[in-house]
Parts: C-alpha cells; sequence; structure tokens
C-alpha cells in the first residue's frame, strides 16, 4: 500500500481529518465546511508559506516518504556457493571478518576511506552548525570523507569581506575545517562545497590559501533538489545583514510591511535562498581550471536528480574535466532545509537514475573515454544499501553518500553527553537498558579509549 500522502505529513506537522484520502490530492474525500481540521491545505489558507518547509527548522533533518514503485529496498543481494570472489574459497581464509572495507577515489591525488562512505553537505542550516563538532571528528576517526557545504562562509556572523566583497575572515569556515582535521589521519579529507555566492565571496581562494583546503566540490542544484540552498532566519536584523551581503530574502526584509508583519507576530522567519548556478560546458570547464590555478588538489562535482540531458553532461564533462569524484544524488530527497513538496514530488528516483547513470558510464568505456569516479547517494542509511549501490555501479561507483543516515550518531552521541550529565530528563529508557555510564552504554568506548586515552571524554 501506497502510504505517500500529499496533504499531511508528519514533516510539516499536519494530518489530515478523514481516514478516507484522494491519493492524488490528498484531500479528505468528504471536505467538510466547518472543519477544524489540520491538513496542509487547511494551515496554508492562513500561515501561507509556513508550509513551505519541514518544521522546526534548525532541530529536525527531514526526509521525503515517497513510495516509488521501485526502490533500493526492493533488491536483494544474491548470495553463491560455487567459488569465491576476492577471496580463496578456502573455509579458513574465506571468514566473515576477512574483508577489506578500504576505497578510494581521484585521478592523480588520490583520496583513501577506510569505508566506501561519505557523508552528505553539511552546511548552513542551523542543524549542521550546532552539530559540526561530533559530525566533523566521528567521520575524521572512522577515516571517511567530510563535505563541508555552501554558504558557511556567506552567513557567518563574524565574516569579514575586503572592498572587493572577497572573504578575509570567516571564523565558522575555520572552526569546521579545524574541528575534522583534528582527529584526521589521512583517510578521508574534507570537501567544500562552491554555490554561486561562495564564487562571489571567493570562498576556494579563502579555503585553500588560508586554511590549506585541497578538494573544491561544485554543485548543480541542492543536492537531489534542482533549486539553490535556503536557510530560515528568526531575526530580522539578521535578515536585513544576509541581503546586504548579497543573498536573496524573502519575504523583503526592508519592506514595511514585511517589518510590520515580524513585529506583529504573524511573520516569524525569513528565508535566505542561494541562486541558481545555471551551467554550460564552456564555464563549467573554466572554473575547474580556475580552482586548479588556486591550488587545489581535487575538484569534484554533486548533481542533483535530473533527467538525462542533465546526467549525461555530468558524467562526460566530469570525464573531460578530469573530475575526481562526481556524486549523483537520487530523488526522493531529504537532509536539512528543502522545501517539502519539491523533496517529495522533484527529480528521477535514486535507484532509475542509478541505473542511467550506469548505462552512460558503459557507453562512455565503449568511446574509449575515462569514466569519472562515481558516488551514488540518495535516501541510503544502512551497509546492504551501500553494497547494493556498490554492486549496481560497479565498476564506476567508488563509494556512497549517506546524508541524514550519518548525522543521527552525531546527535545520539552528544545528547548522550547531556542525559548522562542529568540534563533533559536524564537517560532515556531506550539508552538506561544498556547501562548507566558511558563505558557501558558505548560498545566501542574501550577501543577509542585505548586510541585517545583521556581524550576520549
Amino acid at each position: 500500500m501506497n502510504l505517500h500522502r500529499p496533504n499531511a505529513n508528519d514533516a510539516l506537522q499536519t494530518k489530515n481529518r478523514s481516514r478516507n484520502v484522494v491519493p492524488q490530492s490528498g484531500i479528505c474525500s468528504r471536505c467538510i465546511d466547518g472543519c477544524k481540521g489540520n491538513c496542509d491545505l487547511f494551515r496554508a489558507t492562513f500561515r501561507g508559506r509556513e508550509l513551505l518547509y519541514p518544521e522546526p527548522f534548525g532541530s529536525v533533518t527531514a526526509g521525503a516518504d515517497k513510495d516509488y514503485p521501485v526502490d533500493y529496498s526492493h533488491l536483494n543481494i544474491m548470495g553463491y556457493a560455487l567459488g569465491a570472489k576476492g577471496v580463496e574459497p578456502d573455509p579458513d581464509k574465506a571468514t566473515f571478518p576477512a574483508v577489506n572495507t578500504e576505497t578510494s577515489f581521484g585521478v592523480t591525488e588520490k583520496v583513501k576511506m577506510k569505508v566506501p562512505i561519505f557523508t552528505g553537505a553539511l552546511g548552513s542550516t542551523d542543524i549542521a552548525r550546532k552539530n559540526w563538532e561530533h559530525f566533523a571528528i566521528g567521520a575524521a576517526i572512522s577515516g571517511i570523507s567530510l563535505v563541508c557545504g555552501e554558504n558557511v562562509v556567506g552567513i557567518d556572523p563574524e565574516l569579514e569581506l575586503d572592498s572587493n566583497g572577497k572573504v578575509t575572515k570567516s571564523p565558522e569556515m575555520d572552526r569546521r575545517v579545524r574541528e575534522y582535521r583534528r582527529y584526521h589521519e589521512g583517510y578521508g579529507d574534507i570537501f567544500v562545497q562552491m554555490n554561486v555566492e561562495d564564487t562571489r565571496n571567493g570562498v576556494a581562494e579563502y579555503v585553500i590559501e588560508k586554511l590549506g583546503v585541497e578538494t573544491i566540490e561544485l554543485k548543480w542544484g541542492q543536492g537531489a533538489k534542482c533549486i539553490g540552498g535556503e536557510i530560515k532566519v528568526d531575526s530580522l536584523k539578521r535578515a536585513i545583514e544576509l541581503k546586504k551581503r548579497g543573498y536573496i530574502v524573502t519575504p523583503d526584509p526592508e519592506d514595511p510591511a514585511s517589518q510590520a508583519a515580524f513585529k506583529a507576530g504573524p511573520l516569524k522567519q525569513f528565508e535566505r535562498h542561494s541562486r541558481l548556478g545555471f551551467i554550460d560546458q564552456e564555464g563549467f570547464m573554466k572554473e575547474v581550471e580556475r580552482i586548479r590555478k588556486l591550488g587545489a588538489k581535487r575538484i569534484t562535482l554533486k548533481t542533483g536528480a535530473y533527467p538525462m540531458r542533465e546526467l549525461a553532461m555530468a558524467i562526460r564533462w566530469s570525464s573531460d574535466a578530469e573530475i575526481d569524484l562526481l556524486t549523483i544524488d537520487g530523488a526522493p530527497g531529504g537532509t536539512g532545509m528543502s522545501p517539502w513538496r519539491m523533496m517529495s514530488e522533484w527529480g528521477i528516483p535514486s535507484i532509475y537514475l542509478h541505473s542511467m547513470a550506469y548505462d552512460l558510464c558503459e557507453r562512455l568505456t565503449q568511446k574509449g573515454k575515462r569514466v569519472p569516479d562515481i558516488a551514488f547517494a540518495a535516501g541510503f542509511s544502512s551497509e546492504d544499501h551501500v553494497f547494493k549501490a556498490l554492486a549496481l555501479g560497479a565498476p564506476y561507483c567508488k563509494a556512497v553518500c549517506m546524508g541524514r543516515a550519518l548525522m543521527i550518531p552525531g546527535m545520539v552521541g552528544k545528547n548522550a553527553e547531556k542525559w548522562l550529565k542529568g540534563e533533559d530528563g536524564g537517560l532515556p529508557a531506550t539508552v538506561s537498558r544498556f547501562g548507566s555510564t558511558k563505558e557501558e552504554i558505548f560498545m566501542n568506548y574501550e577501543v577509542l579509549k585505548a586510541k585517545y586515552g583521556s581524550e576520549v571524554d
């Protein structure tokens, strides 16, 4: 049964009154005049744009729950009893732990990772900012790559720009890079994403020259969505500041009507939008060359759930430009702050998109062209997903990009610390059943303690 309901969802904190709902519209089969209900359309009539985004912003990650005819969960992994691949068919050698999960990507300056996964882009959203330390250190000690998303510099409250509008100081970006490097041990790397505003602000120059960042990621669209990124701002002063820095802010914080609505109470937040980065082949090649000349050792590209034309361009242009890694993100989208309807209703679903990518890579191989190293993304959360994606994309897919699934351990670890200190009601039953100390609760605490000593705390 397809339970996707386009007019009510927990992400928007809405629901239908009736048990019977029209599948396409999501409207109750009996829509009653006088209903006190709480569906999307009911609330949108008086709250308007507030219904665009998952709530509460900054405290949740949201993932679209549209049920497609086929997704990765419909694939099963096939085992076999005859022979072995990658290891001798010897019961004393083909043992459960005898597996090398390392992977690598890149053209000349390759990056090795201990496991074939890396984080989705963690950019200017509050949930990324508040949890960055936990995500960054977790990625570093796990030996995987970490993607610092777009607009981190542009929204930094302590940002300093020169007379040409180029960044000269960004304490928040400094912190992001520093936290990852604290425990970095040669596996994985930190990518810094670039969008239109980042390019205008000279972010690539800053992170390469001042912070020694080696990998820059270009992007087409906002991950799996064909738009730019957004955040919400709950301060009129901050909204005006971001508009003056060149961002699109809606509604216009300098409009007297918007200011009056904010002061009266119904308008509680402004939205900061990033511009669309329209692409053309010549411009793409020039930008890759420009960033290389700045000193970047690696350039990667993240592209979303676009149809065949843009997918083919991404693969072929990445081949021609010798891009080090191409991440292909399919629908349904979801991590932080994209419009809910867009996450649910736009783009090519991941398994279809990744199958198309494999076919295009095969065609490129047949023409004698180099196929770029590829990563697949879109709703992956477990080791069997990783296996399926690597198998579907073999030999071109080198890794899987995970968004929300890799954010969960960072948030759980952070909150467990609070609970152990007696905050927020103390340890919940879901955790306390394993013990009442960090040594009892965390399976790998002693492993980390043996490696990091007193720093483990």
